[in-house]
């Protein structure tokens, strides 16, 4: 028996809805996908698209009604994105659907729009006040983020002992019996103080965590300017960078196309595309799905 994954559209001004129109009939075959939109909205999506609605397609009607505006920044899409995605959740909660998957939303309008919430991660933080984890990657290379749209110059402060080994904790009951390669914070992690003592924090939080769960899962701090070459990436699937650009610069490079965005620790299974709205492509039929056909099988993956 096929799963239901609820699928929300994200920014109906970007390619989310190209992606899921254009792998429907592929996702069909994995799992019984549940659109979190409306007809008129969907018709309008089809519409500028040029495209056909598959006629096995089946939404959980989301209200709201505007029109749709290829590439531009709208306070009416972020609103609607916004409302897809918890919809979704509901259904999540509901046991209506199985899964999660979403497709992009966009910061500065969910900003535009007064929304409170940095991101999808974010709001599910404080929809379950859990501490969800975002961590992203494909087969080959996951990268979990201590901190996540984290302001640089705000990141040294939060490099505290109790805080990462918090962290490490919920990490590891998501990722339990997997190695983890912690990066630190400084260029040569530090140099033993030299270019900065965050790395000291570091170091007994990892200690800490092995001597918790009785075995050596946690290593670091790694030097992050060699985390990431091929012969140390031989040894490690799963990395934890200490914020955004240090982690995710590296895995785009690698594997853009392929890469997804799951939250752990949650009582829902969320997943998500690894790439942003491309406004610059929307509604020109030129975006890839292999990022959101990965999402859906990772979700399946996960039950």
């Amino acid at each position: 028996m096929k799963h239901n994954i609820a699928i929300s559209v994200g920014d109906l001004n970007g390619v989310g809805i190209e992606i899921a129109l254009k792998a429907h009939t592929e996702v069909s075959k994995l799992c019984n996908p549940i659109y979190c939109i409306n007809k008129y909205m969907l018709n309008q999506a089809a519409t500028h698209l040029n495209t056909n609605i598959p006629k096995n397609l089946k939404i959980s009607s989301v209200d709201g009604n505007f029109d749709i505006k290829a590439g531009a920044l709208s306070s009416e899409s972020a609103n609607y994105s916004f409302d897809s995605f918890m919809h979704g959740v509901c259904l999540c909660k509901n046991k209506q659907a199985d899964a999660i998957v979403t497709m992009p939303i966009n910061k500065e309008a969910w900003m535009l729009a007064g929304l409170e919430y940095k991101g999808h991660t974010d709001a599910l933080t404080k929809h379950f006040k859990k501490d969800a984890i975002m961590m992203l990657g494909c087969d080959k290379m996951f990268v979990a983020l201590y901190t996540e749209h984290t302001a640089l110059k705000n990141v040294p402060p939060l490099i505290k002992k109790d805080k990462l080994l918090s962290f490490f904790i919920d990490l590891n009951k998501s990722l339990p019996n997997e190695k983890i390669a912690v990066l630190g914070l400084n260029p040569h992690a530090g140099d033993n103080g030299v270019l900065g003592d965050e790395e000291i924090e570091i170091t007994n939080a990892i200690k800490e965590i092995n001597k918790s769960i009785g075995e050596d899962l946690f290593f670091g701090p790694i030097v992050p300017d060699i985390a990431f070459t091929p012969n140390f990436r031989k040894n490690y699937k799963y990395f934890l960078a200490m914020y955004h650009d240090q982690g995710l610069a590296p895995l785009k490079a690698l594997y853009f196309d392929e890469s997804i965005n799951i939250s752990l620790n949650l009582p829902i299974v969320r997943t998500s595309v690894d790439h942003g709205t491309a406004f610059d492509i929307a509604y020109k039929n030129k975006a890839n799905t292999l990022s959101y056909i990965n999402a859906v099988k990772s979700a399946l993956f996960l039950l």
